[in-house]
C-alpha cells in the first residue's frame, strides 16, 4: 500500500512524540530514588549529629528539695523500762510486784549430742534494774520423759517470786537444761555437757556469784538421780544438792559410797531427800539412805503422803525452794 507522504510526515510525528514521552517518563522515575551516593552522604550526616545545637535541659530550681519516701520502722522487743520519775523504792517495788521472766537457751553445741543441749533460766524480780547485783542460781532437772519446761510447770517461778518479793529468800536465778536420753550416764553425755559447757556459759551470761557456796542442783525421779551423780562427782561446783522422789542410776549405785568418802568431811554439802509414800521407786531413796547413814554423813530425808506424780512435786515446791535458798541466806550473813 502506498502512503500519501503528508500522511507519512503526520505517522512519523507522531511517533516521534511518543518516543519522547516515554523518555521523559522513564528520566522522572529515575530523579526519584536516591543514588548510591546520595545513601552514603545520609549515613555520613547521620552519624556525624550537628554538634552546634545545644541539647534540652529541663530548668532547675536552686531551692527545691527532693520529697524521700518513709523510712520503715524496724521494731523489736525490749524489756519495757519503769518511769524515770519513780523513785528506787518505787522501782524495787513496781519490778518486785511483776515478777520474774524466763529466757529461752540453746542449744550450746556439744560432741555426742547431735541436739545439744537446751535450757530455759529464770531470772528473778528486777534482775534488769539491779544491774550491779549478783545473784545465786539453782540448777533444777525435770524427770524422765519431760523436758525442761516441767519445773516452769510445776510453778517454781510463782514461788521463786513470791519468796524473793517476801523476803523469806534472796533473789536468785534457775537454770533448767533438758536432759533427752533416758539411760544411765555411761551411755548419756547430758551430765558432761552441763558441766563442760553449761555452767561455763551461765558464769560468762549473767549476773550470777559463780562459787560453790552460792551454786546448788537438784532435781525430780531421773533428775534426782542427775542431781546426786553431779553433786558427788563434781562436789566442788556445788554448795547443797537434792533429791525428790529421787533414784540412783544402776552404774552409779556400786560408786555412791566412794564418791562420798571422797569429799572431804568438812566440805560435804548438805543433802536434802524426800518423797512420797506411795512412790513405786521409794527402795531407790532407802538404799541411797542406808548408804549415807553408812558413810556417816548427815542429810535431810522427809517422807509424806504421796506417789511419784507431778501433784506430789506441785504440792511441795515450796518447801524445795526454800531449803535451797537457806543455804544463801545463811552464807550472806556470814559475810
Amino acid at each position: 500500500m502506498r502512503l500519501s507522504i503528508s500522511y507519512r510526515s503526520r505517522l512519523v510525528a507522531w511517533m516521534i512524540l511518543c518516543l519522547a514521552l516515554l523518555v521523559g517518563c522513564a528520566l522522572g522515575s529515575s530523579a526519584g530514588q536516591p543514588t548510591q551516593a546520595d545513601l552514603a552522604q545520609t549515613v555520613q550526616v547521620a552519624q556525624s549529629p550537628d554538634t552546634t545545637r545545644t541539647p534540652f535541659l529541663p530548668e532547675i530550681d536552686p531551692s527545691f528539695t527532693p520529697v524521700l519516701p518513709p523510712t520503715p520502722i524496724l521494731r523489736s522487743t525490749v524489756t519495757p523500762t519503769l518511769e524515770p520519775s519513780l523513785t528506787p523504792t518505787q522501782d524495787l517495788s513496781a519490778c518486785l510486784a511483776a515478777g520474774g521472766r524466763f529466757e529461752i537457751g540453746g542449744p550450746l553445741p556439744y560432741r555426742g549430742m547431735p541436739e545439744g543441749l537446751s535450757f530455759r533460766v529464770y531470772l528473778p524480780p528486777c534482775y534488769d534494774i539491779e544491774t550491779a547485783r549478783r545473784y545465786p542460781v539453782l540448777y533444777l532437772i525435770h524427770g524422765q520423759s519431760s523436758t525442761d519446761d516441767q519445773w516452769d510447770r510445776l510453778g517454781a517461778d510463782e514461788v521463786a517470786d513470791r519468796l524473793i518479793a517476801s523476803g523469806e529468800a534472796p533473789p536468785f536465778l534457775i537454770v533448767m537444761p533438758r536432759d533427752r536420753v533416758w539411760v544411765d550416764p555411761d551411755g548419756d553425755r547430758f551430765g558432761l555437757a552441763v558441766m563442760d559447757q553449761l555452767l561455763p556459759w551461765i558464769d560468762s551470761h549473767y549476773r550470777i556469784q559463780a562459787d560453790r557456796a552460792h551454786r546448788a542442783i537438784g532435781g525430780l525421779s531421773r533428775g534426782g538421780a542427775w542431781a546426786l551423780h553431779l553433786g558427788l562427782t563434781h562436789w566442788e561446783s556445788f554448795g547443797a544438792w537434792g533429791e525428790h522422789s529421787g533414784v540412783v542410776f544402776a552404774s552409779d549405785a556400786p560408786l555412791v559410797f566412794s564418791w562420798i568418802k571422797a569429799i572431804p568431811p568438812e566440805e560435804m554439802p548438805p543433802i536434802y531427800l524426800d518423797d512420797g509414800e506411795g512412790d513405786r521407786w521409794l527402795y531407790s531413796m532407802k538404799d541411797l539412805k542406808k548408804i549415807l547413814d553408812q558413810a556417816g554423813v548427815d542429810y535431810t530425808w522427809v517422807l509424806r503422803p504421796g506417789y511419784h506424780n507431778e501433784e506430789y512435786w506441785h504440792a511441795h515446791v515450796d518447801e524445795y525452794l526454800r531449803w535451797y535458798a537457806s543455804h544463801w541466806v545463811e552464807s550472806s550473813k556470814e559475810q
